[in-house]
């Protein structure tokens, strides 16, 4: 995948998690919402100030945005999961260890 369509893609996500419209968000990063649309897409290249822009209004650092797999959709997040718990489900230690972990971030 070209580099464009990874950042157009990242850019699509982090604006879902944000729970905003292309309107919305290409108004508040100081865009056209035609140019945020092809930005999505990959049809155009996004410039180091939209970055800025993206970055500045969501509050996220690069670092974040570019690792950003926490902005994926959660179904592939939980997929993830389940691929990582699959891996381990003979090791009784790091089950326990991660059943502890999800008791305690679910306040049971």
């Amino acid at each position: 995948m070209e580099i464009k369509k990874i950042l157009g893609l990242k850019i699509k996500r982090l604006r879902h998690k944000l729970g905003l419209t292309q309107e919305q968000f290409a108004e508040k990063i100081g865009l056209a919402t035609r140019t945020l649309a092809g930005i999505e897409i990959g049809e155009s290249f996004v410039s180091a100030n939209t970055i800025d822009n993206i970055l500045n209004y969501a509050g996220i650092s690069f670092e974040d945005f570019i690792i950003s797999s926490h902005l994926r959709p959660i179904d592939e997040l939980l997929q993830d999961i389940y691929r990582y718990l699959d891996k381990i489900k003979d090791d009784r230690s790091k089950v326990e260890n991660i059943y502890k972990i999800i008791q305690a971030i679910s306040n049971e």
